[in-house]
């Protein structure tokens, strides 16, 4: 199980839900316009202060999915990668222990 691509996927989901949250709002500040509750300057105004909340919040939403994909697969017994690796180096240094030992033996 790749959790960076799940990770990459939820990202993804985040901003595509934020996409169509930032076009859905459009339609309904083109509607206000036209029906003339709003100006138009007042509706660019609104939209670019809510996108920019979207976007603010969505590096916040990001950080979180990340902290909780951490949190369950440290709950599932997945090592991290900076253990696996730590892991690799000491199979490494006592493959090469082993070696030196058996041609100690057999010299």
């Amino acid at each position: 199980m790749d959790s960076n691509n799940w990770l990459e996927q939820l990202m993804m989901l985040g901003i595509g839900t934020t996409s169509l949250v930032a076009e859905k709002l459009r339609q309904v500040s083109d509607e206000l316009v036209k029906d003339g509750k709003l100006n138009p300057e007042q509706a660019k105004v609104l939209m670019n202060d809510i996108v920019q909340q979207l976007k603010s919040e969505q590096g916040n939403w990001e950080l979180q999915m990340q902290r909780q994909m951490r949190n369950m697969m440290q709950d599932l017994g997945v090592a991290r990668q900076s253990e696996v690796d730590e892991l690799r180096g000491r199979i490494d240094r006592l493959e090469r222990e082993l070696r030196n030992l058996e041609n100690k033996l057999w010299r």
